[in-house]
């Protein structure tokens, strides 16, 4: 579901990393890494924001290059920030999200939305949420369609703990039938998603 190999990126003459290949399917894959190794790069460059300088990325056998779209339909990405158009509501943007992946925002997502205690925020702009409350929205619209692959930087900052609580075990059920990849240094949430912990070495060999 995610592959993608030699990967490379350089800023100027600084070479963030380079060579990375790597394959997944359904499971939690947590990337714990130094400060600074790359790993919002490499996050942002699986979900098509970040350009890659060299090598490829397929999402559910869609190649980022060839068909971007259709790569972008199967995935879904919550980044550090989670700060789209500040002025966009929650609920316009779970909306926006829904109609990208031409479904709707259903009971299942407002259940979602409910639990992480999302539901009085909707009608707020991004520019008025915390930052906790930003990933709650982005972690919600994961669920919205039927995204195959989840990439999530840092999903757990930010989060009271019952959300914490909630996320593990959202990651826990996404994880049967598709790929969660996310990078965290909290060892207690990765380890209780179960996930499968790699470095940038893993990536490498």
């Amino acid at each position: 579901m995610l592959r993608f190999e030699n990967l490379g990126k350089r800023y100027a003459d600084r070479v963030i990393f380079e060579g990375l290949s790597y394959r997944a399917g359904p499971g939690c894959i947590a990337l714990n890494d130094d400060s600074g190794s790359g790993k919002t790069t490499l996050l942002g460059m699986l979900a098509g924001t970040i350009p890659a300088d060299c090598g490829d990325v397929w999402i559910d056998g869609h190649l980022h290059r060839d068909a971007p779209a259709e790569a972008k339909s199967a995935l879904a990405f919550i980044p550090d920030d989670c700060l789209p158009d500040s002025l966009q509501t929650g609920r316009a943007y779970l909306e926006q999200v829904a109609l990208e992946r031409k479904t709707s925002v259903g009971r299942d997502v407002l259940d979602l939305a409910e639990r992480f205690g999302l539901t009085p925020h909707l009608e707020k702009r991004f520019e008025q949420m915390s930052f906790g409350t930003r990933k709650k929205v982005f972690l919600t619209a994961a669920v919205i369609g039927n995204a195959k692959v989840v990439i999530a930087d840092e999903p757990v900052a930010g989060l009271d703990a019952n959300a914490r609580g909630v996320l593990v075990e959202l990651f826990g059920i996404l994880a049967e039938r598709r790929v969660v990849f996310f990078s965290s240094y909290d060892a207690a949430f990765t380890q209780a998603c179960k996930a499968q912990t790699i470095t940038f070495a893993d990536l490498n060999a």
